[in-house]
């Protein structure tokens, strides 16, 4: 998800000064950039930009618990040597082409691999993007668990009757995690006037313009269910179903149901407009609560022996719904191949599950664009490196996507 906003020069200047006055990074006080342009940050600006997402962002806060899940480090740490193409590297070779600010290897529930760069720190969070829409979908689950929705085969409309007589007539919560509502939706970032560009101005501008008066007026461009097409706009209203449901802010919810009883280390934060949370965007985290993120799902959704989720909604969840040709998607989780999952993020954030080897990569970058096929194989190609070096081969071979 993007965002467009203003914020005035004395605005920033102050920010500027209370960051340094906070004792915060040189290079983060000396600039944070305005809301408006973070589709076109680069380089310090992307940098500052995406580790203070609160202080340029309305933001609300997702509280952690009194206790910690521990991460115990591996006395064998790994260093994978990756190749790609004719380019082979180390691990600091990688994360200086990709700009990484975090890189955390959790295998069979140890750390076997912790690096930061872009002088970040373990105590530092940074910007999720679209890994965002697999933390909101996996409360959905919760709330079906929770008996607030009856079920994935619920109609849209049960729970937002605004959309009645919209191209969301019949239109089912299955249908629109995995994104084949048929719906028409423009998701093109860099155009101000598609339908992602608007909704994001409205947030970046913390107007809290109507998601739904939106989604009321796109047109159908296929049958629901007959073809998968990307839309952050349906994530965010996958958030608000959530939230109406069970009737309090999302980021309360992430708190109450995963944050604090499953032992998350740090506070993380939800970008809002207007005061909801956006389902599809921009949960702010550290890099080993990341990571704790994709344990849990490893772990089944249990916390303290007891899922959260409802029977099978994990393998459910992170299984494709997508038809023959498709990119491989399940419940707001893209499938780099079978047996495995991720979160993904535009400008190289992701979180990879592979439950047959008991591994969760993450990784926090700074890409100099959104989405770069070079990029994401080259990422790739270090996945592959690290299930090698923990002694298995690799089944990964490549993933477009549009995150």
């Amino acid at each position: 998800m993007m965002f467009r906003s203003f914020n005035s020069s004395l605005r920033l200047g102050t920010m500027a000064l209370a960051l340094s006055l906070a004792g915060l990074s040189g290079a983060a006080a000396r600039e944070l950039p305005e809301a408006e342009g973070i589709l076109r940050w680069t380089g310090g600006e992307q940098i500052a930009g995406f580790r203070h997402i609160d202080r340029i962002f309305p933001t609300r806060t997702v509280k952690r618990g009194e206790s910690v899940k521990p991460l115990p480090i591996d006395p064998e740490p790994i260093r994978p040597v990756y190749r790609f193409g004719e380019e082979t590297g180390s691990v600091e070779d990688y994360m200086a082409r990709e700009k990484v600010a975090g890189l955390l290897v959790i295998s069979h529930g140890r750390v076997v691999l912790e690096e930061y760069g872009l002088e970040q720190t373990p105590e530092d969070r940074w910007i999720s993007f679209s890994i965002a829409k697999s933390v909101t979908s996996t409360l959905l689950g919760a709330a079906i668990k929770d008996g607030k929705i009856g079920s994935v085969d619920d109609l849209v409309t049960r729970y937002i009757p605004e959309l009645q007589g919209s191209a969301y007539d019949g239109v089912t919560l299955r249908q629109v995690l995995s994104m084949r509502s048929g719906t028409d939706w423009n998701e093109d970032y860099a155009d101000p006037d598609s339908d992602v560009g608007r909704l994001a101005s409205s947030m970046a501008h913390n107007r809290g313009d109507s998601l739904i008066s939106t989604m009321v007026d796109l047109p159908r461009a296929a049958e629901p269910g007959s073809r998968f097409h990307y839309s952050t706009g349906e994530s965010n209203m996958i958030g608000i179903i959530v939230s109406r449901a069970i009737g309090e802010p999302l980021a309360d919810y992430l708190a109450r149901k995963i944050w604090q009883p499953y032992g998350m280390e740090s506070d993380a934060s939800w970008l809002t407009d207007g005061g909801t949370e956006i389902g599809g965007c921009c949960l702010n985290i550290v890099l080993r609560d990341y990571g704790r993120l994709g344990q849990f799902m490893l772990d089944g959704g249990t916390i303290d022996g007891e899922s959260i989720l409802p029977p099978g909604w994990v393998e459910d969840a992170t299984s494709s719904k997508s038809g023959a040709g498709e990119i491989p998607y399940g419940y707001q989780w893209w499938i780099p191949a079978q047996g495995t999952y991720a979160a993904l993020g535009i400008f190289g954030q992701a979180v990879y599950v592979d439950p047959a080897r008991q591994l969760v990569v993450v990784q926090l970058s700074a890409w100099p664009v959104a989405s770069d096929e070079a990029l994401s194989g080259r990422r790739v190609a270090f996945v592959a490196a690290v299930e090698e070096s923990l002694g298995a081969g690799t089944k990964l071979e490549g993933l477009e996507v549009v995150d």
